[in-house]
C-alpha cells in the first residue's frame, strides 16, 4: 500500500481531548434508559473514514503478524482491547485483532507461555510473577503498555455489614472482637488483587497471612461464591463489585483508587521471545489500543457505547446497567453513600495512564518479596528495564500522536501514608510493618 501523502487526521474530534467528567444524575438517568445494544455500524460512523480504509505505514515496518489473538479476563477494563477491534482501529495500524475471552488468569497465563494467546489483557503482578518464576513456569515476559488506571474494589459481605463492618477500621475491629476463619478472596496471587487486598488490609493492622484465609477465585465467579457464603470479602475488577450492591449481597468497602489513586491496573502482556519475534506488531497493536483508550476516554457517550458493547455475552455478560455507572465515575457504595469519583477507572489520560513506568513495575516485586513470595531481593530496577518494554511503547505512542511523560519513574503516596517513588525497592520492602 502507498503511504498517505496527507498524514491520516486524528481518531478524535477537537473538543475530545481529555477524560471523561462524571455526569450529572439527570445525565445518568438518561443513560439508563438508553438501548444496550449499540450496532457495530453506528460505532464505526464515530471512527474517521481512513481508519476504516485501514490507511497505515507500510513496508519495512509492517507487521510481522497481521493476525494477533489476544486474551481478556471478562472485566470492563478489557474495554480497549475490545474496542480497538470493534471499531476498526486496528486495522490503521495493519493488524487484526481477535478477542479471546479466558475463563481465569491462571489461563491466560498458560496460555501465553504455550502460545495459544499471543498477547493478553492480563495483571500487571502476574506478567512479573512469571517473570521471576513464582509460584510455577519462569518464562522472559513482556509489558507493552498499561491497559488501565483505577477503577477496582474491595467487596464486603452484608454478613460482615451486619456485624459492624463498613471500613478497614470497623471491619479490624470485628475480627478481633469475634475470631472466627474470615475468607477473604482475590483473583491470582501475584496478581494486583491479591496486592490491593493485602496492602489495604495490611493499613489497619490485619495481617492476611495470619489473620485470614485467602483463596484464589476467577472474577465472573465472585459474586456466585459471595451468595453462597464461600467468603467475607473479596477484590475485583469492575463490573463485579458493582454486581454485588445490584444483587444485595454485599457493599464496597474501599475503591481501590482510595488505596493507591491512579494505581496501575492490566497490562498489555506478551512474552518476550514474541517481542522479539514480532516487534512491528507489537508497536502496531500497543498503537491501536493506545487510540481506543483515547477513544474510550474522549467523551461520557463514548464511555456509554463502550459499556453497551462490553456488555454483550461474548465479552463480559451482563447487564450494561452494572457497567456504565462506575464507567462514568458514578459510584454507589450500596450503604446510602454516592459520589462522582474523580479517579475512576481511565484508559488513556492522554498516555498518562498507558506509559510502563518502570517504578510501577518495581512495586510489584517489592509487594511480591514483602508478602514472601519472592524470598530475596531480586534487582528491582533491572528486572522492570526488562520487562516494561518501554521501546516499543515509545514508538506505538509516536504512531499513535500519545504524550510521554517526563520520566520512566513517578512518585505516589498510598493509603498509608508511605511514599513510593523507586528509589530504595530494598528497603521500601522490608519497611512495613505486616509483612510475611
Amino acid at each position: 500500500m502507498t503511504q498517505p501523502k496527507t498524514p491520516v487526521k486524528p481518531l478524535l474530534s477537537d473538543a475530545a481531548c481529555g477524560s471523561a467528567s462524571p455526569a450529572s444524575s439527570g445525565r445518568r438517568q438518561w443513560l439508563a434508559g438508553t438501548a444496550r445494544a449499540v450496532a457495530g455500524a453506528s460505532l464505526l460512523s464515530l471512527v474517521d473514514p481512513l481508519v476504516r480504509a485501514g490507511a497505515w505505514a507500510a513496508g519495512s515496518d509492517a507487521p510481522e503478524k497481521p493476525e494477533v489473538k489476544i486474551g481478556f479476563i471478562p472485566l470492563t477494563d478489557c474495554a480497549s482491547v475490545v474496542m480497538a477491534s470493534v471499531l476498526g482501529i486496528d486495522k490503521k495500524h495493519g493488524v487484526t485483532i481477535t478477542p479471546s475471552k479466558e475463563a481465569s488468569w491462571a489461563s491466560v497465563r498458560d496460555k501465553l507461555l504455550n502460545g495459544e494467546l499471543d498477547m493478553a489483557h492480563v495483571l500487571y503482578g502476574l506478567i512479573y510473577g512469571v517473570q521471576m518464576g513464582v509460584g510455577g513456569a519462569k518464562k522472559d515476559m513482556a509489558v507493552l503498555m498499561n491497559l488501565n488506571q483505577n477503577g477496582q474494589a474491595i467487596t464486603l459481605s452484608n454478613k460482615l455489614l451486619q456485624a459492624g463492618a463498613r471500613d478497614g477500621e470497623s471491619l479490624a475491629k470485628v475480627m478481633a472482637s469475634d475470631k472466627r476463619e474470615y475468607t477473604f478472596a482475590q483473583t491470582f496471587p501475584t496478581g494486583t488483587h491479591a496486592m490491593w487486598l493485602y496492602y489495604w488490609l495490611a493499613a489497619y493492622g490485619i495481617d492476611p497471612m495470619k489473620d485470614a484465609k485467602v483463596i484464589t477465585v476467577p472474577p465472573p465467579q465472585m459474586v456466585a461464591n459471595m451468595r453462597v457464603g464461600n467468603m467475607d470479602g473479596y477484590c475485583v475488577g469492575e463490573p463485579w463489585g458493582a454486581r454485588a450492591i445490584l444483587d444485595k449481597i454485599g457493599f464496597t468497602a474501599v475503591t481501590t483508587q482510595a488505596i493507591w489513586t491512579d494505581h496501575p491496573e492490566k497490562v498489555l502482556g506478551t512474552s518476550a521471545d514474541f517481542v522479539a519475534r514480532n516487534p512491528n506488531t507489537a508497536r502496531a497493536v500497543t498503537a491501536a489500543i493506545l487510540e481506543a483508550g483515547k477513544w474510550i476516554d474522549a467523551s461520557p457517550a463514548n464511555r456509554q457505547k463502550t459499556a453497551e458493547t462490553i456488555a454483550a455475552k461474548s465479552y463480559v455478560n451482563t447487564d450494561a446497567s452494572a457497567i456504565v455507572g462506575r464507567m462514568l465515575g458514578q459510584y454507589d457504595d450500596g450503604l446510602g453513600k454516592q459520589w462522582n469519583d474523580e479517579h475512576a477507572m481511565r484508559f488513556s489520560g492522554d498516555g498518562a495512564a498507558n506509559f510502563p513506568y518502570l517504578s510501577d513495575g518495581m512495586w510489584f516485586l517489592t509487594q511480591h518479596k514483602r508478602w514472601g513470595l519472592l524470598k530475596d531481593h531480586p534487582d528491582y530496577l533491572a528486572t522492570a528495564r526488562q520487562v516494561n518494554r518501554i521501546d516499543i511503547y515509545k514508538q506505538a505512542a509516536q504512531a499513535a500522536g500519545i504524550a510521554l511523560p517526563a520520566s520512566e519513574m513517578r512518585t505516589s503516596k498510598l493509603i498509608d501514608g508511605v511514599v513510593w517513588d523507586g528509589s530504595n525497592p530494598a528497603a521500601y520492602a522490608d519497611g512495613f510493618k505486616v509483612k510475611a
